[in-house]
């Protein structure tokens, strides 16, 4: 049975799991207190939340909260990284932080999203997608064609008296 605290520590992290739209498992083992501090600020800058915890904590508020635990690769002195809103930003502020040179010691291992496992392969994948911003102005995009092709049909016959009319202009201006 837990004790007061740890009790307290699980529910925060179950509470934590259940608001995140991803929960991303990284190992930080090797970086200094300054890196691992630039990380968190990027996170956060990210809408996510860098969260060290234990392990065995971190298994009971995952199965408290419903969600898959992270089998397999919660192994090691791990944090985990909550993404509340956009977990491709989350996950392309990670990528790209471990890509830095002297950051190679923080290691992407896998993730959880929408009760699936996610791979480290899955995780950097993610990472490459655009912005919710940029996807949303695709699918806009998409969405508005058809539209933009119907008007310009429309338009056509006006387009094409206009351009007769003008041309018959210029032709009776000659002629005079």
């Amino acid at each position: 049975m837990p004790t007061e605290a740890k009790r307290i520590e699980i529910d925060a992290l179950a509470e934590k799991s259940k608001a995140s739209a991803a929960i991303y498992v990284i190992e930080y083992r090797g970086l200094t207190v300054s890196k691992s501090t630039a990380v968190r600020k990027l996170v956060r800058a990210a809408c996510g939340e860098v969260k060290v915890a234990k392990n065995t904590l971190m298994r009971i508020a995952l199965r408290e909260s419903g969600l898959p635990t992270a089998d397999g690769i919660d192994k090691g002195p791990n944090a985990y990284v909550f993404a509340y809103e956009d977990p491709a930003a989350v996950a392309k502020v990670l990528r790209d932080f471990s890509k830095e040179r002297g950051n190679e010691a923080l290691i992407i291992k896998g993730g959880i999203m929408a009760s699936k496992h996610l791979s480290r392969d899955q995780v950097l994948a993610m990472a490459d997608l655009p912005s919710r911003e940029v996807l949303l102005a695709q699918l806009l995009g998409v969405m508005n064609g058809p539209i933009r092709g119907f008007v310009t049909v429309l338009s056509g016959p006006s387009r094409g008296l206009v351009t007769a009319l003008s041309q018959i202009k210029e032709q009776k201006e000659k002629a005079a």
